[in-house]
């Protein structure tokens, strides 16, 4: 890995902590693997983004790994992400640029859920199923499979529990949104609730949920709401980063990269940043 540089590509928040809070991800990343040499960029809302950080990760390295710590392949993945890559190959002709697919969600987070769930259940002192719904709470994307990818967890917590309610949320961009899942579990003589953010750190909309909740409990004061965390640093995340490094072309390579019809795709594309 002497030679080879391990460019770790995020999001970005407009709320600087969470920026932070993906930055001190990295760090201890690093401190877990020393022989690697291990980058991190963004895609907006920081200092450093994905041009600058792809010229960074070149200098002096014959090979770079590109690792979005992303959960759902939508505009960024797709669409920005390659075509930045693109322009890095072009700009640095004797370095190899390799992408990896994003985290996504299947059997290696699935067990990071369930233990958010899991810490959510005890704060309500460990309720009845049946009478406890649950609530997974993703970003919302404009691309109909990012948003299946939720879908897919939430179908196998309920296969993997008893509640009689799991259902998915959006923060933005697509629906159904938090507030009328909610009234419909509340309606359906729901006790408590769990509400489970599947997002990797805190920042704006994080914030935002919390206050969501807080308007929920005022409008819901018969119903109990538990908040899990969002999943912050886990080894699991690191494990599942290495695998895409080191396993990488068996994985396959990240969505979109080398795909002839990506230019046309691209025509249409129009990404909202705003996610609200």
């Amino acid at each position: 890995m002497n030679e080879c540089t391990v460019l770790v590509v995020a999001h970005g928040s407009r709320e600087a902590t969470g920026n932070v809070e993906t930055a001190e991800f990295v760090a201890r990343w690093r401190q877990m693997r020393p022989q690697w040499r291990i980058e991190l960029c963004f895609i907006e809302h920081a200092e450093i983004l994905l041009d600058e950080g792809l010229d960074r990760a070149a200098e002096g390295a014959r090979e770079v790994v590109v690792v979005p710590l992303i959960l759902n392949a939508a505009g960024h993945v797709k669409m920005e992400l390659p075509e930045a890559i693109e322009r890095a190959r072009a700009r640095h002709p004797q370095v190899h640029f390799v992408a990896r697919r994003h985290l996504g969600m299947g059997a290696e987070l699935f067990p990071l859920i369930q233990q958010r769930l899991q810490e959510a259940l005890r704060e309500l002192d460990v309720p009845d199923p049946a009478t406890t719904g649950v609530i997974l709470l993703g970003r919302g994307s404009s691309d109909p499979g990012g948003n299946a990818e939720l879908a897919k967890m939430a179908r196998w917590v309920f296969e993997a529990n008893d509640h009689e309610l799991v259902d998915l949320a959006f923060t933005g961009i697509t629906w159904p949104r938090l507030e009328t899942v909610v009234a419909r579990q509340v309606k359906l003589g729901m006790m408590q609730i769990a509400i489970v953010p599947v997002y990797l750190f805190t920042g704006v909309l994080i914030e935002r949920i919390g206050a969501q909740v807080e308007r929920l409990r005022r409008q819901y004061p018969t119903v109990a709401f538990a908040l899990a965390r969002h999943f912050g640093f886990d080894e699991r995340l690191v494990a599942l980063l290495e695998s895409r490094v080191t396993n990488g072309e068996r994985e396959g390579m990240l969505e979109c990269d080398g795909c002839k019809y990506r230019a046309a795709a691209a025509h249409e594309h129009a990404h909202a940043h705003h996610h609200g």
